[in-house]
């Protein structure tokens, strides 16, 4: 019984390395809320092209064609982040996410941003 006490420290030291930083932000990054983060800003957070439609302008009552880019990411400061991920937008989804998620979210594209 006395050497199951001293695995005890151990096994919750062992809890600690189970995920990364980088890849908890991974994963948050790739699979929030069910709806991925770069499926719109693209696998580094580079921004992407969304799409396109038309509307009626409410000048000259012609049709324009109108494209939707999302915006860069990963060039900004972490509080600008968390600050834009759970406000309510005209297109992105409101994902609810602690600052800690988005914290790692932050730090995964940081490290991103510069791989090749």
């Amino acid at each position: 019984m006395k050497w199951q006490l001293f695995l005890i420290p151990l096994f919750l030291i062992a809890q600690d390395d189970f995920m990364s930083t980088y890849e908890y932000g991974e994963m948050l990054y790739n699979n929030p809320r069910g709806i991925s983060c770069a499926k719109c800003h693209g696998q580094k957070g580079e921004g992407e092209f969304i799409g396109r439609y038309y509307k009626k302008d409410k000048k000259t009552k012609k049709e324009v064609l109108v494209e939707i880019y999302s915006p860069s990411v990963n060039t900004k400061n972490f509080q600008t982040i968390l600050n834009s991920v759970n406000k309510v937008h005209d297109v992105m989804p409101t994902y609810s996410l602690t600052p800690q998620e988005v914290k790692a979210i932050y730090e995964y594209l940081q490290k991103k941003r510069y791989d090749k």
